[in-house]
């Protein structure tokens, strides 16, 4: 579960020239360069960030890949805007595409009708495709984008300020039971019904504006004894209007085939999830692409049943001491990845959004 206010976010807490170090940058590019070593890579190996942030983590495979073309996507203008300030040294090697990361197919379809990446990913795949999952500590620290708990700001929590939907209109609009539902499946919160009924009952006489009285009304709701342990008590609320405003499951779940898909053999997807549903996601996901089809108990794997991906990291892997110690929001993260061994499917990578 993550402390949407303190405890973590993806580019880490560690001062550099841009303001932060990546969480496990060193790692990830380890993990990123296995498909941009693969025999079926191309010589100019196009790799996925689908959540660019500050491009912290695409800098680092910009500069350690010096062939390769980063796309990075990202649905919040203001860090595409800044991305590309920080990664406009490396020229057309750097791709900005403003979509939620689920637009993956469309954006790559973009891209290849302008000739705008150095071979056609439709013939040669994808050689990467990483995804650093969660809230970005620019977010975070914009204090007006009502992420994070500890400061009163407007109720908003939009990645992306052109949706409608905002977490005011979460808490003024859903019904007793959506409001619950949201609590708890999304933040894992004991007394959702409570919080929800106190909700109803405080938006009769005026509606939710901001976030300070939320808290306030958390911190009234959740029995003392509760408060004690587990962090700050507004952080599963928070957490839970986050991605309910931001569809942000949803679009992990769609991501992932679409991801998988465009790999060439040897190609990898990694994830860094920071909380326990996006990790549960993706573990599913890739145990299912890691896991052959032949029925249990045959002698033999049959023709075309074999699993297309292979695992590269056992269990979830997690950031050792010494990187915890640089930078402490790295302690929440889980990290997955897989790397596609197997043509079934096919050789091409046609996208959906094709017309030809």
């Amino acid at each position: 579960m993550d402390d949407t206010a303190t405890s973590r976010d993806r580019s880490g807490t560690v001062a550099g020239p841009h303001g932060h170090v990546p969480v496990m940058r060193d790692r990830m590019v380890e993990l990123v360069g296995v498909g941009v070593g693969a025999p079926d890579a191309p010589e100019h190996p196009v790799i996925i960030d689908g959540t660019l942030g500050a491009g912290g983590h695409a800098e680092a495979f910009l500069e350690a890949f010096p062939t390769a073309t980063v796309v990075g996507l990202d649905r919040d203008p203001a860090a595409l805007r800044d991305a590309s300030a920080r990664l406009a040294r490396f020229g057309d090697r750097f791709r900005p595409v403003r979509t939620r990361f689920d637009g993956l197919d469309a954006a790559l379809a973009g891209l290849t009708a302008d000739g705008a990446l150095p071979v056609d990913v439709r013939e040669t795949g994808v050689s990467a495709a990483f995804f650093d999952l969660g809230v970005s500590s620019m977010q975070l620290d914009q204090g007006e984008r009502g992420f994070a708990y500890r400061m009163d700001a407007p109720l908003d929590m939009r990645m992306d300020p052109e949706t409608p939907l905002t977490a005011a209109d979460v808490l003024n609009t859903y019904s007793h039971g959506d409001l619950a539902r949201v609590l708890k499946t999304y933040g894992d919160e004991r007394f959702a019904g409570k919080i929800a009924s106190a909700v109803l009952r405080e938006r009769e006489d005026e509606p939710f504006t901001t976030s300070a009285r939320l808290v306030d009304l958390l911190y009234r709701v959740i029995p003392a004894a509760s408060r004690r342990t587990g962090g700050h008590p507004a952080k599963r609320t928070f957490q839970a209007l986050r991605v309910e405003v931001n569809a942000e499951l949803d679009s992990l779940r769609a991501v992932i085939p679409a991801a998988t898909s465009r790999l060439h053999v040897g190609g990898v997807a990694v994830f860094m999830s920071y909380q326990s549903l996006e990790d549960r996601i993706v573990k599913r996901a890739l145990t299912t692409l890691s896991t052959s089809t032949t029925p249990a108990g045959l002698p033999v794997e049959l023709p075309g049943s074999e699993a297309p991906f292979e695992l590269l990291t056992r269990g979830a892997e997690q950031a050792d001491a010494a990187e915890v110690e640089r930078n402490p929001r790295s302690a929440p993260v889980r990290v997955r990845a897989a790397r596609r061994v197997s043509t079934r499917g096919g050789r091409r990578f046609p996208l959906e959004t094709d017309t030809s």
